[in-house]
């Protein structure tokens, strides 16, 4: 999966009293998403096939997601009934 996006803010970070650190957020519009077929399952995205990555803590630390790390959690308010499997 991958998104194209259009920036709409660079932010340079600050501490608390202000001062500004050398990092930087990056806002963005999505204006398209591309997915591979192979990754959708009745029309719903899976991400466990997708095997994707997140960035951690410290210099370098990554994590993998897979199927045993699924929960199931419903959003409050909303009807479940698109989602029931």
């Amino acid at each position: 999966m991958s998104f194209e996006c259009k920036v709409t803010q660079i932010i340079q970070l600050q501490r608390a009293d202000k001062e500004l650190v050398p990092s930087w957020l990056i806002l963005g519009e999505v204006v398209a998403v591309h997915i591979a077929k192979w990754l959708l399952k009745d029309g719903i995205y899976d991400t466990a096939a997708a095997e994707p990555i997140l960035r951690g803590g410290g210099p370098a630390d990554y994590f993998q997601l897979g199927p045993e790390a699924l929960f199931r959690m419903h959003r409050r308010g909303q009807s479940n009934s698109a989602w029931t499997q």
